[in-house]
């Protein structure tokens, strides 16, 4: 008899009822900051728990099992300010919010699983983990690890999953290491001394400084970084001047920054800073740079993975490794404090992220609920449960 077979009966039965809750939740989205009403339905769909512990504002970390050491499995409550053109039956009913990130198919999965698992006496405690904010600062999984109730319950690993339509129908990226960049945010002001554009010598041009940066900044991945590695600086605004014959003596510029090591993202950090305060100087001008902290870097717990591979693959799931993305996701809280991982499910026909037409399928929401499960199940031979700063 297949191992656990008795569980993926249960994620058998009860997957038409969360295809039903997920066109109910994706019918009525809650932006991020004011998820209540999707976190209320959701918990009103989990079987009975051991306890409901309410967190950063909106979210909820739901024990289900006994104490001791439990699996936690994320869920994203947050909608995109969006507006859908799919056409469906079931589209969003709110103008400017629409699911096109796939929470709503994530959080159908999350509501299976632990469905299954309940029914099937489940050979480990299961937390699921609603979190709000995964779209917007301040990050929600932040705060859930901040609160310190992951410790509380003796959470020993996290297990995330995320549709993705870079990867075919039947694929699941299940990547050890580095498989999502931090990002920051930085902002670069130059001063100088504005005047007539008619006497240059008796200025100093803020604006010619601040291009002569940008163009500098262009440089740093490809003369500062090892080539092996990956990373982004990108300027993706910039606003100086306010007449034609006067020389500017203020200029703004404000950018990204994405790296998948913690070394290449203090790396960056320091050449944004040098280059500015340099040029600027060298232009008679000074330069303040100011780099906003977001997201750690995601990275897979190496030993979790190679057991969910294993899963996956058993199922029949086609598991690939070598998926890393330059997107960002705040799971990385979870994985800069305990052994993770997220995997990425291949979706059917869809369109990318984030577009009003983005709209996984049945078979989608199917495919992650198994990936969930198999973390799940990876994760119950992992080792002895890490210590989580409270």
């Amino acid at each position: 008899m297949t191992e656990h077979a008795e569980i993926w009966a249960a994620l058998d039965r009860h997957l038409p009822d969360a295809l039903e809750l997920r066109r109910a939740i994706h019918r009525e989205p809650d932006l991020s900051g004011d998820e209540s009403m999707t976190r209320e339905v959701v918990l009103a769909a989990l079987p009975s728990a051991t306890s409901v512990v309410k967190v950063a504002e909106t979210g909820a970390v739901v024990r289900i099992g006994p104490s001791g050491p439990a699996i936690g499995i994320r869920g994203e409550l947050d909608a995109l300010p969006v507006a859908e053109a799919t056409g469906v039956p079931w589209a969003s009913v709110r103008p400017e919010a629409m699911h096109a990130c796939g929470h709503d198919v994530h959080l159908a999965a999350v509501i299976a699983v632990a469905r299954a698992l309940t029914e099937s006496e489940p050979p480990a405690p299961l937390l699921v983990v609603l979190q709000p904010r995964e779209e917007t600062y301040p990050s929600g999984a932040r705060d859930i690890v901040d609160h310190g109730v992951l410790g509380t319950e003796q959470c020993a690993a996290m297990i995330g999953a995320h549709v993705q339509p870079l990867l075919s129908a039947g694929q699941v990226a299940c990547t050890p290491g580095g498989v999502n960049a931090s990002s920051d945010e930085f902002e670069i002001i130059v001063h100088g001394a504005s005047g007539h554009a008619a006497y240059p010598h008796l200025t100093s041009d803020a604006l010619l400084a601040m291009s002569e940066i940008v163009v500098a900044c262009q440089s740093i991945v490809s003369r500062s970084v090892d080539p092996m590695s990956s990373a982004v600086v990108g300027v993706s605004s910039i606003s100086a001047g306010s007449a034609a014959n006067v020389i500017a003596g203020r200029a703004r510029a404000t950018g990204t920054i994405r790296a998948l090591t913690p070394r290449t993202r203090t790396l960056l950090h320091e050449r944004i800073t040098e280059i500015a305060e340099f040029i600027a100087r060298a232009h008679s001008c000074t330069a303040t740079v100011t780099i906003t902290h977001g997201e750690p870097v995601l990275e897979n717990d190496p030993q979790l993975v190679r057991e969910i591979a294993g899963q996956l693959r058993h199922r029949g799931l086609r598991v690939t490794d070598d998926l890393r993305s330059l997107g960002a996701d705040d799971f990385s809280y979870f994985s800069e404090r305990l052994p993770s991982t997220m995997l990425f499910v291949g979706t059917e026909g869809s369109e990318r992220l984030h577009s009003p037409g983005f709209l996984p399928t049945d078979d989608d929401v199917r495919r992650t609920a198994q990936a969930l499960l198999c973390g799940y199940l990876g994760a119950l031979s992992h080792a002895a449960p890490a210590e989580v700063p409270t």
